[in-house]
């Protein structure tokens, strides 16, 4: 927190991806089928057929980062969006959208040469198919002027081919040792491997991504303890580590500290868990920036994540603090924050008490 009399900083968090307009459309079940596969599940649609759908809903401004901007921004933060989009009218759809959640869009630039992205969400039931294409735009990291440095920067995924462009960031946060970093690499970052984005791993001061992920990055077995895998993220230098876990709930690290908090439980239908992720991890970032704990932070998170997955696409359900308040408020005893030490010495628990 600045000191009093020090200026306040312009943004408290930059958000940095790519955008995409998602367009998601709901199949018709009677017409298509998931098959089991040797336990891996495929959709099935009739080839060279005209498939009737339910509907279909647009999100203008989608993917990791203008999600977590959305979050954030409706949590009360000031916040930006680095971006780069097509010159064309989803580009500039997407900027609208953006500006309509008060997210400031000066470091979005207009791509002349290549469109905006855009993706196609295939539902059915509550799961999803998401086709994908990662436009390669001309990455450049800004200049910044100092009322623009925030207090966070929040990355996650960019395009396949943005190498350069990662490495203009890594050596920006090197520059600015007063900048915090909160990371959720994306697909393409995983496939990089640690050691080619050792600088952004070691410089997260919050490191995010689900357990399947976590034991992509780490090279570790499916099922490894999740005590292991905690540690063997720390080992890759950031300060603090989250690990959701569907069902399961999420994980957290912090030094010697591990944490566990269980999802939100609710009973309501889930619509849609597109976004879900996405919820988590702009809540877990807007508490922690906001100066709470990261046990603090882990109890508000899954709360975000409950509500997205009761609307289609994966911005309508965000909250705002207050509503996050309320339902915490109205949480039921079993849901709380677990706490020990990586030894296995007992720890204590957070609840839901604001």
């Amino acid at each position: 927190m600045a000191s009093q009399g020090t200026p306040r900083q312009h943004f408290d968090v930059i958000c940095v991806g790519d955008v995409a307009t998602d367009v998601f459309i709901t199949l018709s079940s009677g017409r298509v089928e998931v098959r089991a596969e040797a336990g891996d599940p495929k959709l099935v649609l009739p080839f060279g057929a005209k498939v009737p759908y339910e509907s279909v809903a647009t999100i203008a401004a989608g993917g990791n980062a203008a999600n977590a901007a959305v979050a954030c921004a409706r949590l009360g933060l000031h916040v930006a969006l680095a971006a780069f989009v097509g010159a064309d009218q989803l580009g500039r759809d997407a900027l609208a959208a953006l500006h309509s959640e008060g997210i400031d869009t000066s470091l979005v630039r207009l791509d002349q040469y290549t469109p905006t992205n855009r993706d196609f969400v295939l539902r059915l039931g509550q799961e999803r198919t998401i086709l994908v294409r990662h436009e390669q735009h001309d990455y450049h990291w800004p200049h910044l002027r100092p009322a623009e440095v925030p207090a966070w920067l929040y990355l996650s995924s960019v395009g396949r081919e943005a190498y350069a462009y990662e490495d203009q960031i890594a050596d920006w946060l090197e520059e600015t040792p007063s900048v915090e970093l909160a990371f959720e690499p994306g697909t393409f970052q995983i496939a990089q491997g640690p050691q080619r984005l050792a600088r952004l791993y070691r410089r997260a001061g919050l490191l995010i991504c689900n357990r399947e992920e976590a034991e992509t990055i780490c090279d570790c077995p499916p099922a490894e303890e999740m005590d292991t895998l905690l540690a063997a993220m720390l080992a890759l230098g950031p300060r603090q580590v989250v690990i959701t876990d569907a069902a399961a709930g999420a994980f957290g690290a912090s030094g010697g500290e591990r944490y566990s908090v269980p999802i939100y439980p609710d009973r309501e239908p889930v619509v849609d868990r597109t976004g879900a992720g996405d919820a988590f991890a702009a809540t877990l970032l807007a508490c922690i920036v906001r100066g709470m704990s990261l046990e603090e932070a882990m109890l508000r998170a899954p709360v975000n994540s409950m509500s997205v997955v009761h609307a289609i696409g994966t911005q309508a359900g965000l909250l705002t603090a207050d509503e996050i308040a309320a339902h915490l408020e109205g949480a039921p005893d079993g849901f709380a924050v677990e706490s020990h030490r990586a030894t296995g010495e007992a720890g204590g628990r957070a609840t839901p008490s604001l």
